[in-house]
């Protein structure tokens, strides 16, 4: 077949597209294969600690070059449901914490790291995650902000409710975070699709490439980073965390539907409410009990990164099914 040259072009960004999305169609089994080699070699990663937090922040300012200011001025529009999104996040993930620590009978320093994770706010996991999984990325980005703002007062209140402990939240430390690296660069991004979108709109379809490999860096570096405390965890705390984060999957997502909402937002929520900030869980854990309560939060950041990654998958499956 003779192209017209005028074609070529075109004919060769949709080839790159289909074939970065055969890659991304893989993202599990990217992220199983790099979790055991970095359980394998930990010392090939671990000096890539520090970039842990600007990968983060590459993550956010991909999405933001594919958002607008009216996704977010839609959010707005819907007071209701960051509302619900909230109550199931605070009202849901502790309890089901707490009633999972219960029917295991979990050791009571691993039952009050479970309970912390389910009392911290959304992880910006979560972000990225609804973003490969095709939500509502605005709508994830607000629930993570206003969930990390509320975990100011509500972590502290729910860890007294259900353990009894007084815990000392960094306040300053979680609002600069959500700032630094959630919030500037997703405005960054929002503001050159703006004002540069002839600029932006060719760079568009590499943004979930660039999320993926990023954010398979960082379940690595995750992986190494816990390498030595995995050899401490029973089939017992495992099961715990597995059932705390699809309870709060599936809760999250059918509580939507039956609401009545959209398989984007319900799949949106889903996220939201099943991935934790389990790095604030660790910290809070360390600083206030002692390492074995930490246990919860490390396998958890490791885990729902997994899952995770199996729920964006399943549902750009979905979607693919769905397209004529």
């Amino acid at each position: 077949m003779i192209v017209e040259p005028g074609w070529q072009g075109l004919y060769h960004h949709v080839y790159i597209i289909l074939q970065m999305t055969v890659i991304t169609r893989l993202f599990p089994l990217w992220a199983v294969m790099f979790s055991f080699l970095a359980w394998w070699q930990p010392s090939w990663w671990l000096p890539l600690k520090p970039a842990i937090l600007p990968l983060l922040a590459v993550i956010m300012f991909a999405m933001g070059l594919t958002l607008t200011a009216t996704d977010f001025r839609r959010v707005l529009t819907m007071p209701l449901l960051v509302v619900l999104g909230v109550c199931l996040q605070f009202g849901l993930m502790p309890l089901l914490a707490w009633l999972i620590a219960q029917a295991l009978a979990l050791d009571p320093l691993l039952a009050t790291g479970l309970i912390l994770v389910g009392a911290c706010s959304g992880g910006t996991a979560s972000n990225v995650m609804t973003y490969l999984a095709g939500g509502d990325v605005a709508l994830s980005i607000s629930l993570t902000a206003v969930s990390t703002l509320l975990a100011v007062v509500m972590t502290p209140w729910l860890s007294w409710l259900y353990i009894d402990a007084a815990i000392e939240v960094p306040v300053w430390s979680m609002l600069q975070t959500i700032l630094t690296l959630v919030i500037l660069p997703v405005a960054a991004g929002v503001a050159l699709n703006r004002f540069l979108p002839r600029l932006v709109r060719p760079l568009q379809p590499l943004c979930p490439l660039l999320a993926m490999v990023a954010i398979i860096a960082i379940i690595a570096i995750i992986v190494a980073l816990n390498e030595s405390r995995m050899s401490s965890l029973s089939l017992v705390l495992l099961a715990a965390v597995m059932m705390h984060n699809l309870a709060g999957l599936t809760l999250g997502f059918l509580v939507a539907r039956a609401l009545g909402y959209s398989s984007v937002v319900c799949r949106t929520l889903a996220i939201e409410v099943g991935m934790q900030n389990s790095g604030l869980a660790v910290a809070l854990a360390l600083k206030n009990f002692t390492a074995l309560a930490a246990l919860p939060g490390a396998l958890f950041s490791i885990w729902h990164n997994m899952s995770g990654a199996v729920f964006a998958a399943f549902w750009q499956w979905r979607d693919r099914s769905d397209s004529p």
